[in-house]
């Protein structure tokens, strides 16, 4: 098995966002993992972390900045 380390490259507190974000880093080939901190309970607390390959941050850093411009 792979010793990959994660990064969190992304923090929303919607689950969307973080949803269209994977989806470009998936487009361009990068595999992300999506955590859900948000309280099950009272949605208004918590958020989401996304997380890629630690390989992969300069890229992943670079799309989201695209994606925000």
């Amino acid at each position: 098995m792979e010793n990959t380390n994660w990064v969190k490259v992304y923090v929303s507190f919607m689950n969307h966002e973080i949803e269209i974000i994977k989806g470009l880093l998936e487009a361009n080939e990068i595999i992300s993992v999506a955590i859900n901190k948000i309280d099950s309970s009272y949605t208004t607390f918590g958020e989401v972390e996304l997380f890629v390959k630690e390989s992969d941050i300069l890229k992943a850093i670079h799309i989201i900045k695209e994606r925000k411009n």
